[in-house]
């Protein structure tokens, strides 16, 4: 059964740094397409970054271009998260597609399971 736990989480002032990490068992990582997710208070769910297991091609949001970096090894996930903005505060959940590939730009709906999330916050 896949599983996913995220870590990492916290609160930071406005141009930190934090790195999530996502630990995943139960699924066949070595082709797969994972991302991550967040979610603020009151607004929608959208798509942060995703990567091609084995592959390693990314795609990033917007938002998230040239600040935070996905990456994996092994059975992790990670984020790293810099020149953060109170604007990033959510939840940020580890996501996994049923597809084995990314599609171009990240979307949220090529993720079918995510974690519980790990909470970010930002503070001016």
């Amino acid at each position: 059964q896949l599983q996913l736990v995220e870590s990492g989480g916290g609160s930071v002032q406005a141009g930190g740094s934090l790195r999530l990490s996502c630990s995943v068992s139960g699924y066949t990582y070595s082709s797969a397409c994972m991302g991550w997710l967040r979610q603020a208070p009151g607004k929608q769910r959208e798509a942060v970054a995703s990567i091609q297991i084995g592959v390693g091609r990314t795609s990033y949001a917007d938002s998230a271009k040239g600040r935070f970096t996905i990456s994996q090894d092994n059975a992790n996930l990670y984020l790293q998260m810099n020149s953060l903005k109170p604007e990033d505060s959510a939840m940020y959940y580890c996501a996994a597609g049923p597809n084995t590939r990314c599609s171009d730009s990240v979307r949220v709906d090529e993720f079918s399971v995510w974690g519980r999330g790990t909470p970010v916050s930002v503070s001016s």
